[in-house]
């Protein structure tokens, strides 16, 4: 595939890839043509999504013809989507598409008011009767309310498993894992500071999820409330928040899925769950990850107390290309 980008002025341009050995820094130069057209020929990598930006005279520039953009955190950038059996699920369904808003919360916990953002299923405004299981997915740290949306192409792949029978049909639940935050930075709303040290504010994201956030999906949406009926899912800080709410909260939810997890847990506190009837663990990391040798601890420690659970080893590190695959994986394993 070739990558092109008029640019009469420059002296110097480089392809920067997510693909590449180094996807924070390595580059490839480009060929000046003519008419000042850039260009670079590379193999086609495997099948995923990837992101990638030009860098001339040393800026980083996005593609101006790829309408395709994914938000990174406070970056913007374009993307690549090679086709394949891994990528399957991650483009657009064939007919049947669900609703993704972006309702607003009240949280005395956290002294404001807070942006979430949920994906509903085809068939939900036309079916007013029905509920449906719900799964709270968490972002990890640099992301917001938005960042399974984007990077995860969360509704897409719900959208796909479910048109394909794979997956129950369910709402998924997006929060902001930033307590200061009231929504993600575009909204350019003012940050709350907080004194993270004092005792009201200790875990107070994981307890406004689970006393403000639950309830108010269970009373504005058609959501069945049962601990059955409700998952509970982060990668990375998001993982460790989802290994606290089920810490602190055994009963609430009965689907509990750490993906390259900051987090850890005690055998008192998986007896607790064992306890509580947890129907699914399912704790998922890359092999090459930083956090890898956590997941192995806490995999041990799972073990050791008998509470049956799936530890699901990929390749590669703390990425969103494992976390996409984590969830196009453990979301048909929910509510079953």
């Amino acid at each position: 595939m070739t990558f092109r980008l008029k640019a009469d002025y420059a002296t110097v341009v480089k392809l920067s890839g997510s693909w590449m050995p180094n996807p924070y820094g390595d580059t490839i130069d480009m060929t000046r043509g003519e008419n000042n057209v850039w260009s670079v020929k590379i193999a086609l990598p495997s099948p995923e999504i990837y992101t990638y930006n030009f860098v001339v005279d040393g800026v980083a520039v996005n593609d101006p013809q790829n309408v395709l953009v994914q938000r990174d955190g406070t970056r913007y950038l374009p993307m690549l989507l090679v086709p394949g059996e891994r990528t399957e699920n991650y483009g657009e369904a064939v007919s049947r598409h669900g609703t993704v808003s972006h309702p607003w919360y009240d949280s005395k916990i956290l002294g404001m008011s807070r942006r979430l953002t949920v994906y509903t299923p085809y068939g939900y405004e036309a079916s007013p009767k029905k509920k449906y299981p719900v799964l709270y997915l968490l972002h990890g740290a640099g992301g917001d309310e938005e960042a399974w949306i984007s990077m995860g192409r969360t509704a897409q792949i719900l959208d796909n498993l479910i048109e394909k029978g794979l997956a129950e049909p369910m709402i998924v639940v997006m929060p902001n894992g930033n307590p200061g935050q009231a929504a993600a930075r575009t909204l350019n709303i003012p940050e709350k500071q907080m004194n993270w040290r004092a005792p009201e504010n200790q875990n107070a994201y994981v307890r406004s999820l689970c006393e403000e956030i639950v309830p108010f999906i269970e009373k504005n949406f058609r959501a069945i409330a049962k601990p059955e009926a409700r998952a509970i899912a982060g990668l990375s800080m998001g993982g460790g928040h989802t290994i606290t709410a089920s810490i602190l909260y055994p009963q609430l939810f009965d689907y509990i899925c750490p993906l390259s997890a900051a987090g850890s847990a005690t055998p008192e506190q998986i007896a607790a769950l064992k306890k509580a009837g947890v129907k699914l663990y399912f704790l998922a990391c890359g092999d090459t990850d930083f956090l890898f040798e956590g997941s192995q601890a806490l995999d041990k420690t799972l073990t050791e107390q008998g509470l049956d659970h799936i530890f699901f080893v990929s390749d590669g590190g703390h990425v969103w290309s494992n976390w996409r695959l984590y969830l196009n994986t453990f979301a048909q394993k929910l509510f079953k």
